[in-house]
């Protein structure tokens, strides 16, 4: 059986075209220039627009939301304050 051989190049480049891809589907619902829902592709342009790239991005980086969730700032008390 032969190792697998990850080009850590290649993932480098998907995962980039997805986030492209991610924010182009975003810059583009947000500004409505395509509608989420439309009568003739039904809920498509969300689908393809939203969700393939954020599967992708699972595929590629199946750890990202655990990664994401533990990047939120730690909120400190007050009395740790100093003034």
């Amino acid at each position: 059986m032969r190792p697998t051989v990850i080009d850590h190049r290649r993932h480098e480049r998907l995962l980039g075209i997805a986030l492209l891809w991610l924010a182009a589907g975003v810059a583009l619902l947000a500004t409505t220039l395509v509608p989420a829902h439309t009568a003739l592709l039904g809920w498509a342009p969300l689908v393809w627009l939203l969700l393939a790239p954020l599967a992708l991005l699972l595929i590629l980086e199946p750890g990202l939301p655990r990664q994401l969730l533990a990047w939120r700032p730690v909120r400190r008390g007050r009395a740790l304050r100093r003034y």
